[in-house]
This record gives C-alpha cells, sequence and structure tokens, in this order.
C-alpha cells in the first residue's frame, strides 16, 4: 500500500449505501434505531438525544450495527456543518437503519483501518474540503464523486499512534457524558418522588419513616393530602402558575452589522448551544458578545446557574448556565424566586416541557409564550423544602458542571490535534504530556 500522505482515494477504501425513506406512523415501533441526519453531530460525531425506533421495512442492506460509519451528503442549512460529517454506530445501539438523508460506508479495502478512517473524516481539513464542494442555495449538497474524491492519509505507525490517542480522548468524553446523564437521572427521581409522587408525605401519612432523609428533613414535609384544582396535594402547599415561581428573563440580538457588539467574552446562548440529553450545563456558546452589545440590546446577563429555555423555532431544549452568558430572543431565561431554588427550577422547568408535548398534538409545539409559562398550574412546595432539595441535589449538579467542563477542555484538546492526523505534524510525545495534563 502506498505510504506517502494524500495518495489513497476515499473511493478506494469505501463505497457507498444510500438510505430509502421510511413510514412515519411506524415510528416508536420495536424495531433497528433511525440513523438520520438528527443522529449527526455538527462537524461529526453520533447524536444520541433524538433516537427513535423504527417498526417498518428495514432491509438488510440498511442495517448498521456498532462500528460502522455513515455520513451526510446534504444539509439543510447553509452553514455546511452537516454537509459531509461522518458518525460511527456506538455500542449503545446494537441495530440500526439508515434514513433517505444518510450514507453508509462499506470497506472495500480491508486492510486500510476504520478508526484512522473515521478520524480523517472527521479532521478539519476534511471538512473544509466538503465545504468548499457544496452545491444547492436553499439546501447544501456534496456529490458523490466529489465525495469519493478526497484523499485519506496513508496509515503511517505514528498516525496510527495518533489515532489511538483520539480514541482514548473520545472515550473519555463518553465516560463523561454517561456519568452525567446518569447523575441527573439520579436528581430527576429524587424531584419526582419530593415533587410529583409526593413520597415524603405519603410515607408520613401511612406513619412510615420517609426513605433516604435525616429527621429534620422529614419533619418539613406534613402528613396530610388536601384537594386541590390538580387533585390531592400535600397539605400546606399552593397551586400557582408556574410563571409565578420563577423570574422570566428575555432575550435579544445585538445589531449584527456593529462590529464593536460581537466576538467578546460574553457568551451569548441560542439554540445550537444547547447541551445534549443528560448534560444539562452549556459552558460555551458558538457566538460571544461584547459588553457594548448587551447595553445596546434587549438581552441581559444571566447568572450562572440560571436555566434557559428556547422558546420559538426549535422548542424546549434546556440548559443551566455553567457561567455567566445572554442569550438571543427566541429563549427565556428563569430564575428562581426562591434563593436557593436553581436545580429545583431547571427540572421543574423539564416537567413542564414534557407535559406541554403530551398535551401537544403529535408532541410538537411551536412556540413557548409568557402567557404559556402562566397557563400551566403546579403545585408548589414551601420554600423551606426547595431549599433542602437543592442542599440535596446541588452536588450531584456541581459534580455535572465539573464534568462539563472538563469534557470541554478534552474536547478542545482533540480538536488541537485533528488536523496533525492529516498534515502529519503528529509530535506523538507532546500529544501524550497533554491529554495526561487535561484528565490530571
Amino acid at each position: 500500500m502506498p505510504r506517502e500522505v494524500g495518495c489513497i482515494r476515499l473511493g478506494d477504501v469505501v463505497t457507498l449505501v444510500r438510505g430509502t425513506t421510511y413510514k412515519s406512523a411506524l415510528l416508536g415501533r420495536e424495531g433497528p434505531v433511525l440513523l438520520g441526519l438528527a443522529s449527526i453531530q455538527r462537524d461529526g460525531g453520533f447524536r444520541g438525544d433524538s433516537l427513535k425506533t423504527y417498526g417498518g421495512d428495514s432491509p438488510q442492506k440498511l442495517l448498521m450495527y456498532p462500528g460502522d460509519l455513515y455520513v451526510s451528503l446534504k444539509d439543510v442549512t447553509q452553514s455546511g456543518d452537516l454537509l459531509g460529517s461522518v458518525a460511527r454506530v456506538p455500542r449503545s445501539v446494537q441495530l440500526g437503519r439508515l434514513t433517505q438523508d444518510t450514507v453508509k460506508l462499506v470497506p472495500t479495502l480491508l486492510d486500510y483501518p476504520r478508526d484512522l478512517l473515521y478520524w480523517s473524516l472527521r479532521a478539519p481539513q476534511y471538512r473544509a474540503y466538503c465545504r468548499e464542494r457544496a452545491i444547492g442555495t436553499t439546501n447544501l449538497s456534496l456529490s458523490r464523486d466529489d465525495f469519493l474524491a478526497f484523499q485519506l492519509p496513508a496509515p503511517a505507525e505514528a498516525r496510527l499512534e495518533l489515532v489511538r490517542l483520539l480514541e482514548g480522548l473520545e472515550h473519555r468524553i463518553d465516560l463523561l457524558r454517561q456519568t452525567n446523564a446518569t447523575l441527573e437521572s439520579i436528581a430527576q427521581a429524587l424531584f419526582k418522588s419530593w415533587f410529583i409522587d409526593f413520597d415524603p408525605v405519603r410515607a408520613k401519612a401511612e406513619e412510615r419513616e420517609p426513605e433516604g432523609m435525616d429527621a429534620e428533613t422529614a419533619a418539613l414535609f406534613p402528613s396530610e393530602f388536601e384537594e386541590s384544582e390538580l387533585g390531592a396535594i400535600p397539605k400546606g402547599w399552593g397551586v400557582r402558575p408556574f410563571a409565578d415561581t420563577v423570574e422570566t428573563v428575555g432575550g435579544g440580538t445585538p445589531k449584527t452589522n456593529t462590529a464593536a457588539y460581537w466576538d467578546g467574552d460574553i457568551p451569548w446562548f441560542s439554540v445550537v448551544d444547547a447541551p445534549a440529553a443528560g448534560q444539562v450545563f452549556t459552558v460555551a456558546t458558538e457566538k460571544t458578545i461584547t459588553k457594548l452589545g448587551v447595553d445596546n440590546s434587549s438581552t441581559r446577563i444571566l447568572p450562572k446557574w440560571s436555566t434557559i429555555i428556547s422558546a420559538r423555532g426549535t422548542v424546549g431544549k434546556l440548559a443551566l448556565t455553567g457561567v455567566e452568558m445572554a442569550m438571543n430572543q427566541s429563549c427565556y431565561g428563569l430564575k428562581p424566586k426562591v434563593d436557593g431554588g436553581e436545580t429545583a427550577t431547571y427540572l421543574a422547568t423539564q416537567r413542564l416541557v414534557a407535559n406541554l408535548k403530551r398535551l401537544a398534538h403529535g408532541g410538537v409545539f411551536d412556540t413557548i409564550t409568557r402567557d404559556t409559562l402562566r397557563s400551566v398550574h403546579v403545585c408548589d412546595a414551601p420554600s423551606e423544602i426547595i431549599k433542602a432539595f437543592d442542599t440535596l441535589t446541588r452536588p450531584l449538579f456541581e459534580r455535572i458542571l465539573g464534568n462539563a467542563l472538563q469534557s470541554r477542555s478534552l474536547v478542545e484538546l482533540r480538536d488541537t490535534l485533528l488536523p496533525r492526523l492529516i498534515s502529519g505534524k503528529l509530535r506523538i510525545p507532546e500529544a501524550q504530556l497533554a491529554i495526561e495534563g487535561a484528565i490530571a
């Protein structure tokens, strides 16, 4: 096999199998997971926060298994972020199915390492290649011939060693994400127990000790229920519009033609910055603005630990702010009216979104307004119980935030190393030291 960089065509290494359409009525039924555009991260990588199974026809040639690679040769936006982006089926997806928007890469040159192929298609040189060859106006596409003409790097040993380092980084990032999803699920379960199922109150009503709390915390809960418009709720708790439990802050956009307002040191949140399911915090944003941009627009600075909810466009995406940040006008910032109620506010907003989706036809709603937040009534616990909940859950969320910050450092390190895969400027010992420093 040739050993010079850039002398191996992608088309000499793989063939393509294009996916087909599916029947939306069969979504959610038992079957393989659909692997469409929504399962690919911008600029590459697997995205698993909106997966759906499919119970319809799935020919063998369309099926995908852990380790298989697939790409998007189209992009529904003008950014080109998805054009040519590659994803690898993770072990958590035992069986997938291509859609009409995705293409499977079937290896033909079996001694070309699949991991090297995957990471080469994550490199910025490849991403630039795809954007340069984009065709179309409303929707972008990449021709099959252009895609297959991309020149892959030769599998020299130093390059394969860098791939092993990248695989290790990816594994560490995945572990942090899995840990965060587990920590959030623990907090969600506790919120449901206290504020939805009222387990401590039920226990006391049955003359049992509430589980998982000390006597001081248990004493905060009543031992009786009373009727309300929402049904039986703990005695002494109220029913209020959700909007009355939070301070709602609107966003805004500085003038885009004023350079002095942009590229500052203030993160500026839009829906593209929402974290994946189970990750909770946004610690950095795609765009930033200046203090002057804040002062000359309707956006305001949200403190750390504020909840952000997207209210228009892609509706119902949530984030907790890991740093102070501003946001655009398609979002609301929600701050608790109870000091120390940040974690409860975030989890209550999750419940709000889930309930709105249940009420909406087909689970889709177009917008959230201040009237929406006022129209939904919730059972409102006393402030002492909300503070006690925060005392229990804050350490979980602190760990999630710490993991998010470490994950971001590892992603930045990965993105620093990726260009070297094709350029050949490898410096493996230096890369190893950088990784050891990032995970220390």
